[in-house]
């Protein structure tokens, strides 16, 4: 990998290519190092773990180098030309509808508009739908429902300034550790602030909360209907606000009258006395900010229950001022760049839509269209039932993994299978959504990209390369251009430098627009490449009359419907669509962990980034534990009605699950373990309005899965997908500093009858023994190694030494009356396993430590807490002990909590758990 030739480049500056916080990053060309930008108004010089290590995630291993055809190399010309005559020829033979392009949150602005452009404008379809769909949609619907466009009122700053915060399905300790962060310091800054978190789960975000609301998945409407119903019978409404500036308050207030607050207690599921010193807070408080994200938006209620919230906003006139307003969060770092160019099947570029004529015809004479759409296109959900049909015929999908993130797999699966071509654009030579490829497009990732991105405060910042791009890869522009013009379109997509394409988006906002439509970037649309290239973070509108942008919107209380008056929603709460039953009594509920982001196809190349959660794991309460007689640790077997193959984790007993309620995180796929795709557990259901699935609400039965034996690999490099198949039933990938530790597992028979990979996996019909078994596995590897071996009647423990240096350590357990003992008697540190792989071992007490696992004293203080500075968790203790018991102490002491801060949480939880142990 080469760096830009611009050797008097000292420092690049750039955005963070994760959540929607969009925090500035400052890159050190020659040290190759990185820090936060401390003048970004986004993060002032902080950054999460995540975006701390995003120089470890770059490495060329594991990178799609190069353009290929039916799995042959082939060059650029050649496949850009076949992926256009595909296109033409479906085209023609099918109708343009016949079509469709998936793409992503990842992509930067222009990369989105010339898509967005090639199919709106040229193709004649609106079959052009983004991963977007799967977290912003339903926030998207309900501010254009409420305020005639989309467009998130508030900024940061606000954050500084309310004096009520409520955080609503957001764990943002851990999903937006940097704005947690600026919540924390709001905090201290001012004691009186009051913070409320409204989850079904007790997560990291609740640490600095002064009331948590556990509510019962799927009841937020009624909650926000209560608190709606409340202000008006306590005479809490502005009422000025509401009769000059708001339309269909009486509908709204009539539908919530229903909810008293014992009511909502009731059918939440929460104590009176928590829900009634909410409604008081919010009715007192001056000021306030309804901090929503996916537990809001992915339900098939999303869009009801985001204008719930808004409601109350609207009901009370806490919008358009300081620390004030319906705040939705952002999962991806451009969702809402993708928004303003038209990413979605139901927008036009600009903020404009489809059917509406004046809106239509004012972006076909401003493209010169040759063919423009008329009517919207297919939501993500229903692209792929189309494609599953057999109705579509030829799909693009660029920058996203749909296999992983897209609900119900088998389905997404067959729909890809059975197309005709799959065009999939993207930057790593391996995820389960490539496996369906025909062609294959190698992109250009972080650190090459060069563009736009919009944060989840409408701010745009420049995303500037910092290397050249590795191998063939090509911008997600360039590839798009190359095939529009080869279909014959050139004169529309001649763009030759990717500041021509936001100048042409900059324009399109500014088009007839006469202030009626919110995204305005006129001031922006005469940048020159010079201006452009040095473009400061600004938010929009940035026009003649906000020349330097615009923190806060609607402070004139003027909205962008037909009268410019907001309008109130009547929201009739309705439940679930996936409903518990006998033979499926537990509701699942995903989210993200703290160190790992989406299908983990760039965080999984960062070893540090799987040590504080290494794999995924299922939450479950302890009384539903001891129901199912399960233990810490036991692999559990996941169904659905709809899916016919398991979802098998090791369970995680914690009291931070509601009763009768499971989590799993969504990251791990069949890239990273056998068994592991969470939403193949997820059907169809999705919000009617929005179209954004419900993947918050699952119900699912749950089975402890018989096991023979399990055991550990530590490898110096990966082994593949095939072999392991050969030598286990089921098996989980860990990325380590120096190779790769594998859990390995053979199942009963009754689950190897159930696993797609049953053929190729050992005959556990027969007795098992541990040398049979290691027999297997060590038939793959290097025959000339040095092994040996320490074994018992459960537990066989192998070290291979190749050339004097370890290259596998093998722990073998055996499941019978003493191989629980067993197991925890040797519960090896992987951390400590990745400082020797690959590492020379020439002395028999070197072989002897590995064999009666004994690690240096570094790996013997417990579970990695701050991955910044990897702290463990037996050192903070120690400090605790010896009187460091606050968490600015421990961060002055250890410098654990004093970087991202994602791990502040758990630092207080460790505080708690070390003096309540302790003698009195």
């Amino acid at each position: 990998m080469s760096i830009q030739n611009n050797s008097s480049v000292k420092v690049i500056q750039t955005t963070c290519p994760y959540c929607g916080v969009g925090c500035g990053i400052d890159v050190e060309v020659k040290a190759l190092s990185l820090v936060g930008s401390a003048a970004h108004p986004a993060n002032f010089g902080r950054l999460c773990v995540k975006g701390a290590h995003l120089l470890e995630t770059i490495s060329p291993e594991g990178r799609l180098l190069q353009p290929a055809i039916n799995g042959q190399t082939a060059s650029w010309d050649e496949a850009t030309t076949l992926v256009a005559l595909k296109l033409q020829q479906t085209i023609a033979e099918y109708g343009p509808d016949s079509v469709a392009f998936y793409v992503s949150g990842q992509l930067l602005t222009e990369d989105y508009y010339v898509a967005n452009k090639l199919m709106k404008g040229f193709v004649g379809s609106a079959n052009i739908d983004t991963n977007s769909r799967l977290c912003m949609s339903s926030a998207v619907a309900g501010y254009k429902r409420a305020f005639g466009a989309d467009v998130v009122p508030c900024s940061y700053e606000d954050i500084d300034q309310t004096e009520l915060l409520v955080l609503i399905g957001s764990n943002a300790a851990w999903t937006h550790p940097v704005l947690f962060q600026r919540m924390e310091q709001a905090k201290k800054s001012n004691p009186a602030m009051k913070i409320v978190v409204v989850d079904p789960r007790t997560t990291a975000s609740t640490a600095q909360s002064d009331l948590d609301l556990h509510i019962k998945s799927g009841t937020d409407t009624i909650l926000f209907n209560g608190l709606l119903n409340y202000l008006k019978q306590k005479e809490a409404i502005d009422r000025c606000f509401v009769l000059e500036n708001t339309d269909f308050a009486d509908a709204a207030f009539d539908a919530a009258e229903p909810y008293s607050p014992e009511k909502v207690s009731e059918l939440c599921d929460v104590e009176y006395a928590k829900v009634l010193c909410f409604f008081e807070w919010f009715a007192a408080s001056t000021s306030a900010i309804s901090f929503y994200s996916m537990g809001i938006n992915q339900s098939v209620s999303g869009v009801d229950n985001a204008n719930a919230i808004i409601n109350c906003h609207l009901a009370t006139g806490k919008i358009g001022k300081p620390g004030s307003g319906p705040f939705s969060i952002t999962g991806q770092p451009n969702a809402m760049g993708g928004r303003e160019v038209g990413g979605l099947a139901n927008m036009l570029a600009a903020h404009m839509e489809i059917e509406n004529k004046q809106h239509n015809a004012l972006v076909e004479r401003f493209w010169s269209a040759e063919n423009m759409v008329k009517t919207n296109g297919l939501k993500a959900v229903d692209m792929f039932e189309k494609l599953h049909k057999g109705d579509i015929k030829f799909i693009w999908i660029m920058a996203t993994n749909p296999v992983v993130s897209m609900p119900n797999r088998q389905k997404i699966e067959e729909a890809l299978l059975g197309c005709d071509t799959v065009v999939v654009s993207d930057t790593v030579s391996k995820n389960d959504t490539l496996k369906f490829a025909n062609i294959v497009l190698p992109a250009t990732g972080w650190s090459e990209k060069d563009g736009t991105v919009t944060n989840s405060e409408r701010r745009i910042s420049r995303q500037r390369a910092i290397f050249s791009p590795t191998g063939q890869a090509r911008h997600d522009w360039q590839i798009i251009c190359d095939v529009a013009a080869k279909m014959g379109y050139q004169k529309a997509f001649a763009f030759t430098h990717v500041s021509q394409i936001f100048a042409e988006h900059a324009q399109l906002t500014a088009f007839e627009n006469n202030g009626e439509r919110a995204l305005d970037l006129s001031a922006l649309a005469d940048l020159t490449k010079q201006q452009y290239d040095v473009l400061q973070p600004i938010q929009w509108p940035v026009n003649k009359a906000n020349p330097k942008g615009s923190s806060r919107m609607f402070m004139d209380n003027k909205f962008f419907t037909d009268n410019r008056k907001a309008k109130f929603v009547a929201i009739l709460p309705k439940p679930p669509e996936q409903v518990t039953c006998k033979a499926f009594p537990l509701v699942l509920n995903t989210g993200r962990v703290r160190d790992q982001w989406h299908t983990m196809t760039r965080t999984g190349n960062a070893a540090r980034l799987h040590q504080h959660t290494a794999q995924a794991q299922l939450s479950i309460h302890p009384t539903d534990a001891a129901i199912l007689c399960l233990h810490e640790g036991d692999l559990v077997s996941l169904r659905a009605q709809h899916s016919p193959l398991p979802v098998i984790l090791p369970t995680l007993i914690s009291k931070n699950q509601r009763e009768g309620e499971l989590f799993a995180p969504i990251h791990w796929s069949k890239t990273w373990s056998s068994h592991v795709n969470i939403t193949s557990l997820f059907t169809d259901a999705n919000d009617k309005i929005s179209g954004q699935p419900e993947l918050k609400h699952a119900a699912v039965s749950l089975k402890k899965t018989a096991v023979k034996a399990q055991g550990s690999l530590f490898v110096s490099h990966e082994w593949p997908e095939l072999l392991l198949n050969k030598i286990c039933d089921y098996w989980v990938k860990i990325k380590l500093e120096n190779g790769y530790h594998y859990h390995i597992a053979l199942l009963g028979a009754f689950e190897r009858q159930s696993v797609a990979e049953a053929k190729n996996t050992p005959d556990t019909s027969e007795p098992i023994s541990l040398s049979n078994w290691y027999a297997q596995i060590s038939a793959h590897i290097i025959q000339d190694s040095e092994i040996q071996t320490l074994t018992s009647a459960s537990q066989l423990i192998a070290v291979n030494i190749d050339q004097e240096a370890l290259s596998m350590l093998v722990v073998l357990h055996m499941h019978g009356k003493n191989a629980v003992n067993d197991v925890l008697e040797y519960q090896i540190d992987a951390n400590w396993l990745s400082t020797l792989l690959g590492k020379d071992v020439v002395f028999a007490s070197d072989i002897r430590d590995l064999l009666r696992n004994c690690p240096a004293e570094e790996f013997t203080q417990g579970r990695l807490i701050c991955s910044c500075f990897s702290v463990r968790e037996k050192t903070i203790s120690d400090a605790i002990s010896r009187g460091c018991n606050t968490v600015d102490n421990l961060g002055k002491q250890l410098k654990c909590g004093t970087n991202c801060g994602s791990c502040k949480s758990e630092l207080s939880s460790l505080i708690k758990v070390t003096q309540m142990e302790e003698p009195k």
